[in-house]
């Protein structure tokens, strides 16, 4: 399992740049006016974890295969989206379907490149989306508050809870707040989770910098990042432009050039990890001499449903996982120096995988 992430923001931000630099494809064409994506581009990418690759050399592994992360990217969107303007609805159905949203904002001056609304604010362009989506949401709601109007006065049950939710929801929204911020409780989770509210994504402020500014960032993303911790929001700052030279050059001549930009890591790197942390996602490992794989579950899977990952029927008949922590697998020179050392345990149903876990599943067919 991975996920899903939409990048939004308005035109000529960055967002085909950033794309085609964390895919290394040219599917989404860069170009300097609006609207040049038409439809929304879909990347498969590797997530890059050196724990995936030292595992792999220890167990002399003939294949090293990670999980993956899937990016979308989304056209522009405009003020007045929400009423159709620009590509409208269109783009923010597009959304609907998606984990997480990175909101790539531009945080650079450049005169060759216009900004639709004629200005460099990170900030106002962040806050015109929102309102987009929150007003694409208000809609929304009034529809489905008028169609189960019925279903309620006939007592359905479903529809009373849907009807709750949709109304705590509308009272947000209509105070200028995305629906994130309603508290919601355990029972209501999964329905509230179907109603696919926009506002309900969990937001990833992608701050896209001028070169010189890839390191520490600028005054542009310092004012994002004060506007994420404020909404409880993430971001993270990432140079479009390095991102797509490096997709360019092999992994040697990229460690150099990152070195070179005073960069510790590739912006990829630190997007998907701000990601897993957005999304509350972990990463456990099965490894032997065929294949070393990567497998992402959210936090607090138990035992039975990380096996379910890999296929159905190793949940259904689960018995046990053998686990070795990776700092012991790794300490021990694999699975058997950690079973000598006694580093090695048999977790059942109730085990809760940490992120690392090296696992084994035992299972009736």
């Amino acid at each position: 399992m991975g996920f899903k992430m939409g990048i939004v923001g308005l035109p000529n931000v960055g967002k085909s740049t950033l794309f085609n630099a964390l895919t290394k494809t040219a599917a989404a064409q860069a170009a300097n006016f609006p609207f040049c994506t038409i439809e929304p581009n879909v990347g498969d990418v590797a997530v890059p974890d050196a724990r995936l690759d030292k595992l792999a050399t220890i167990a002399t592994s003939k294949q090293i295969i990670p999980t993956r992360m899937t990016f979308v990217d989304i056209a522009g969107l405009v003020k007045g989206a929400s009423k159709g303007e620009g590509l409208g609805n269109q783009f923010l159905a597009n959304i609907r379907e998606v984990d997480a949203i990175a909101h790539v904002l531009r945080c650079f001056e450049d005169g060759d490149v216009t900004h639709v609304d004629g200005r460099v604010d990170p900030v106002a362009d962040a806050e015109t989306i929102e309102t987009e989506l929150m007003l694409a949401d208000l809609e929304s709601i009034e529809k489905r508050l008028v169609n189960i109007v019925r279903k309620v006065r006939g007592g359905d049950k479903e529809a009373v809870q849907q009807e709750r939710l949709l109304r705590a929801a509308q009272t947000v929204l209509e105070e200028g707040q995305p629906a994130r911020v309603v508290d919601v409780d355990e029972e209501d989770i999964k329905a509230w989770k179907m109603l696919q509210l926009l506002t309900t994504k969990p937001i990833l402020y992608v701050c896209n910098v001028d070169e010189g500014s890839a390191a520490e960032g600028n005054e542009f993303s310092a004012k994002v990042a004060v506007m994420a911790a404020d909404q409880g929001n993430a971001h993270v700052i990432i140079s479009a432009q390095i991102e797509e030279e490096i997709s360019q050059l092999e992994v040697d001549e990229a460690e150099m050039f990152l070195e070179e930009m005073g960069l510790h890591e590739a912006g990829l790197d630190r997007l998907i990890r701000a990601g897993y942390e957005l999304l509350h996602l972990e990463t456990y490992f099965t490894v032997g001499p065929k294949e070393a794989r990567a497998w992402t579950i959210r936090n607090g899977t138990k035992a039975p449903q990380a096996a379910g990952v890999i296929h159905g029927d190793f949940e259904r008949g689960f018995i046990r996982a053998e686990t070795v922590a990776y700092d012991d697998y790794v300490a021990c020179n694999g699975e058997q120096g950690a079973k000598d050392a006694g580093k090695l345990r048999v977790e059942g149903k109730a085990y809760t995988v940490k992120d690392g876990d090296v696992l084994h599943f035992l299972f009736n067919a």
